[in-house]
């Protein structure tokens, strides 16, 4: 599901730009996605499109967020921690902290710990469904792996 997500990021502008379900479907099988993954991808924004518009109230900007058992387990320690930096740095407001919450929790708390790149891909497209980018340094931050920095 998640290779599906990159690649919508990749090749349409924001999600508004994506074409109907249908044809964005048959557009995945063209490129070679197997439909399984195409299907589980757009159950996937389907639940992003519904996120967005109920969790997306106002909340107070001094919001604390405070995990269940279950999210933990799922999201783990690191993820849990970039969440956290997003907010500190003040470009996940707490209404997009819980979007991107909400989707972490559908990628299926059955699978496991979700990983930090998988995390990373989420944010990126819980931002695209918005219409909105984040500043270059967080594009850093969502992109580059940590390793291949270069210290100046």
């Amino acid at each position: 599901m998640f290779d599906v997500l990159v690649y919508l990021y990749e090749n349409y502008w924001r999600a508004d730009a994506c074409p109907d379900e249908a044809q964005l479907a048959r557009k995945l099988t063209a490129v070679g996605f197997e439909n399984d993954e195409i299907q589980e991808a757009l159950s996937w924004l389907s639940g992003l499109t519904v996120s967005n518009h109920e969790l997306s109230r106002p909340q107070g900007a001094q919001s604390i967020r405070v995990y269940t058992a279950a999210e933990r387990t799922h999201l783990g320690d690191e993820s849990i921690s970039f969440i956290a930096f997003l907010e500190s740095a003040g470009v996940l407001p707490p209404a997009m902290r819980e979007v991107v919450v909400d989707r972490a929790m559908a990628t299926g708390a059955e699978s496991g710990t979700l990983s930090l790149d998988d995390m990373k891909i989420i944010v990126l497209m819980v931002f695209w469904s918005r219409g909105e980018e984040p500043d270059a340094l967080i594009l850093d931050e969502l992109f580059v792996d940590p390793d291949d920095r270069l210290i100046h």
